[in-house]
């Protein structure tokens, strides 16, 4: 089961990313914007996610991402790290997060970063 320094580690793996506190707590930024953080306890991690995504997961895996009240008018989603697979669902989700936030000279360096592997 994935846990906060999973997080940490996965996405200061992520190109230009770095670690900054901020409402004190930890948030990952991909040249300065903001991507990922990890709220309250540490036993879950906020993401970018557009809207009509975002509603589709929580109505597909409730047990896995919902919607914080504050969060409810931008496009992000949490997850809980126990309800995840393993390592690599994380690693998925953060890694689409950070595409969501970086900037295109950073996407076309890194074009299948956070992408779906070809089938």
């Amino acid at each position: 089961m994935p846990d906060a320094e999973d997080v940490r580690r996965i996405a200061l793996s992520l190109p230009d990313t770095t670690e900054k506190t901020a409402w004190s707590m930890p948030t990952f930024r991909v040249a300065g914007k903001m991507f990922a953080t990890l709220p309250e306890d540490e036993t879950s991690t906020a993401v970018r996610c557009p809207r009509e995504e975002r509603d589709e997961l929580v109505l597909a895996e409730p047990e896995k991402f919902w919607i914080a009240g504050h969060e409810a008018q931008f496009a992000w989603v949490r997850v809980r790290l126990a309800a995840l697979d393993d390592e690599d669902e994380l690693r998925d989700i953060l890694a689409d997060s950070w595409r969501q936030a970086a900037p295109p000279g950073l996407l076309e360096a890194h074009p299948g970063l956070g992408l779906p592997a070809a089938r």
